[in-house]
């Protein structure tokens, strides 16, 4: 089952219609699966709930570009669509579910399960490994100028900072650390 939904995303990410393009599968998506699987074994967390909210969590975006202002809620009506396609039991569907809609830094959403958790972390640790995805987000998706554009990626990752878990925060704080002296650079610059 779970690689007919890794199938199922990769494929929703090569569609032409899909507006973020195939870097949301190699950028993102694959990112926060990796980072998702190394925190459930990590945390001893349900490895399988993990690495479906993992690939699920952005699917509506990939879907319809419409839906990203809450994909969250999207994504998650979706998931538990595909799940019970394939029978999957209805708890497991709702603790998907819940990791999929309380994943996002932007909303004020509480997490009630380590697996929740983790997805929101790997969500956030993902970001950290693929700036240039956020760079062009802010500066070609959403057509931003230079210092509007640099402030959307850094309070972005200040969010996602925020949301991390103590361990992801343990595996991410090197990369933490350089991004933001690497797009703060300006900011010394204008000083002198």
């Amino acid at each position: 089952m779970i690689e007919e939904i890794r199938k199922l995303v990769k494929e929703a990410c090569e569609d032409k219609k899909n507006e973020y393009g195939y870097g949301a599968w190699t950028y993102h998506i694959s990112s926060v699966v990796k980072y998702a699987k190394l925190l459930a074994r990590k945390l001893d967390a349900d490895k399988e709930i993990v690495e479906i909210g993992a690939l699920l969590h952005d699917y509506a975006s990939v879907l319809n570009r419409d839906w990203y202002p809450e994909h969250h809620v999207h994504s998650a009506r979706l998931a538990e669509e595909i799940l019970k396609k394939h029978n999957y039991p209805e708890e497991k569907i709702e603790k998907v579910k819940h990791c999929i809609y309380a994943h996002r830094a932007s909303k004020n959403i509480p997490r009630e399960t380590t697996e929740a958790e983790i997805i929101a972390s790997a969500d956030g640790m993902a970001h950290f490994d693929n700036v240039s995805s956020l760079l062009q987000l802010a500066f070609v998706t959403h057509g931003k100028g230079i210092d509007e554009g640099t402030k959307y990626v850094l309070d972005k990752l200040e969010r996602d900072w925020k949301k991390l878990m103590p361990e992801a925060k343990e595996i991410i704080k090197d990369k933490y650390e350089a991004i933001k002296l690497a797009l703060k650079i300006n900011e010394v610059d204008n000083n002198l």
